[in-house]
């Protein structure tokens, strides 16, 4: 006989208030009338409820993703870009998440890497009065919003952890809203602040950090375009460290006399797994959606991936890498830089992502591959057209592949180049992730000279706008990363800054 399961749960009241009781409504009417529902019709226009259990935290940030307005840059289903909790997997597998939940600091991570500004703080390191004056900032704004992270235990609700947005707040009843993403089992409902307080002041057990809250609003400077850091691979953590810290102490142990021997001293050293840490990012899209042409947005967001990275192929920084042996020879990297090989790993993880079976146990393998080169006007653009098959069905996946025509010949694959036009290859990766390092990771070289010269070499101030914010976000991410390290401590304040400096 079939277990019946389980239909919805009652909401305890007191202490919550169900929004759509006749005193939730009154509660509504009179938080809309001070202000402080600002937020709330942007919210409500994309609540979403969680698609499992443990989805909370992917819930939550999607909704305010959506919210806010910020371009996914990649397809959701057809046509379409939009954030779902299956495109947000950067920090963490969805398997994972979905077997055990997600923690604090990697929601905060998901959010940035999504494309958001986000300050997040546990309540170790704040206090309730900064809550409150948060709380009311944002709910009298359609510009920022705020995710709780809590237990339910003191608001007499069944479960342990759990994340949801603010919808608002009642300022004469200090009450706040909670969007609960749960929805299949409570409606969204006020709750006194104070208690909501007592719920975010509790200790995660996976963690032993306390939970918090984080406040989301869109970034001021555009997105990375070009290059990004992966989660993905569980070594990320090692590569994390190793770049914000270690690096910093072995400069610091060895004498250095030039430019290549530091390059030497932090390639060597590189963890095993290093490869996987960033990666340039390549658009990918159905050949039955796409046409026999390109879009005008298509078009627009390949020539800046393009100018990206011919601007990082101009760099002085560049021109030491390409001439560094040590750079030309990191294991595992050099073997991918073929077009077709790059494009058959490009083109399943495409067809996973547009099939929305990311974490699937079916394989996705790419039959076969061919590139093309084709022109727009005066614009020659390429096209690698795949054949992606899964279990008995197969489909045509097009990646479209930002080419510069600055050659990086030294650090590419073994034998000499035949054209002027290449994709991104290690060595301009590698350039874009030494460029994002913080300053303050040079200054343990003794020799003033040196350090000098390597400052010059790295200083964003030097570099053209666009690199600028590739160079900034791609710091940001490494700072994100570091605070998702939740072994490492905790940490004041978990946002990231604007400069990243």
């Amino acid at each position: 006989m079939a277990m019946a399961g389980l239909y919805r749960r009652v909401l305890p009241s007191p202490p919550a208030i169900e929004f759509a009781s006749s005193e939730g409504k009154e509660l509504f009417s009179e938080a809309l009338q001070s202000g402080n529902m600002e937020g709330f019709f942007k919210l409500i226009s994309y609540f979403q409820t969680q698609s499992e259990p443990a989805y909370c935290g992917l819930a939550s940030i999607s909704m305010v993703l959506n919210a806010l307005a910020i371009d996914p840059r990649r397809k959701w289903k057809g046509p379409w870009r939009w954030f779902d909790e299956s495109m947000l997997d950067c920090c963490e597998p969805l398997e994972k998440v979905k077997a055990e939940g997600i923690t604090f600091s990697k929601v905060v991570c998901l959010a940035h890497c999504a494309g958001a500004e986000v300050k997040a703080f546990r309540t170790n390191k704040s206090s309730i009065d900064d809550f409150r004056k948060y709380l009311m900032t944002c709910t009298s704004s359609e510009d920022s919003h705020l995710v709780t992270s809590y237990h339910r235990g003191p608001l007499k609700q069944t479960g342990s952890g759990h994340f949801s947005p603010i919808g608002g707040y009642h300022a004469a009843r200090d009450l706040a809203l909670i969007l609960d993403t749960a929805r299949f089992k409570y409606p969204p409902h006020w709750v006194p602040v104070t208690l909501l307080w007592e719920a975010m002041n509790t200790i995660d057990e996976a963690t032993g950090h306390h939970r918090g809250f984080m406040l989301i609003s869109r970034r001021l400077r555009t997105p990375s375009l070009l290059y990004t850091l992966s989660c993905k691979n569980r070594s990320w953590n090692d590569t994390a460290k190793y770049l914000m810290r270690d690096v910093h102490d072995l400069l610091q142990s060895v004498a250095v006399t030039d430019v290549q021997k530091v390059l030497s001293v932090v390639v060597t050293s590189l963890p095993a797994k290093f490869t996987e840490f960033i990666k340039w990012v390549a658009e990918v899209r159905r050949q039955e959606d796409a046409g026999s042409s390109l879009s005008e947005e298509e078009k627009e967001r390949l020539a800046i991936k393009e100018e990206v990275l011919k601007q990082v192929r101009e760099t002085e920084l560049f021109k030491h890498v390409v001439e560094s042996p040590c750079c030309r020879s990191i294991p595992s990297w050099n073997d991918k830089d073929t077009l077709p090989e790059l494009a058959a790993m490009v083109c399943s993880q495409g067809a996973e992502i547009l099939s929305g079976k990311l974490g699937s146990s079916n394989g996705f393998c790419c039959k076969d591959t061919c590139v093309s080169l084709t022109t727009d006007g005066d614009t020659p653009i390429t096209v690698v057209c795949g054949t992606v098959v899964t279990g008995n069905s197969q489909q045509g996946v097009d990646m479209l592949v930002p080419y510069s025509e600055t050659n990086p010949c030294g650090c590419h694959v073994s034998g000499p180049c035949k054209s002027n036009t290449m994709h991104p290859v290690c060595s301009d990766i590698l350039t874009a992730l030494l460029l994002a390092l913080p300053p303050h990771t040079w200054s343990s070289i003794k020799d003033e000279k040196l350090l000098q010269e390597i400052y010059n070499l790295v200083l964003i101030d030097n570099l053209p706008r666009l690199l600028q914010d590739e160079v900034l976000n791609l710091r940001g991410q490494l700072h994100s990363l570091k605070i998702c390290q939740d072994k490492e401590g905790e940490h004041d304040d978990l946002g990231v800054p604007s400069l990243c400096p």
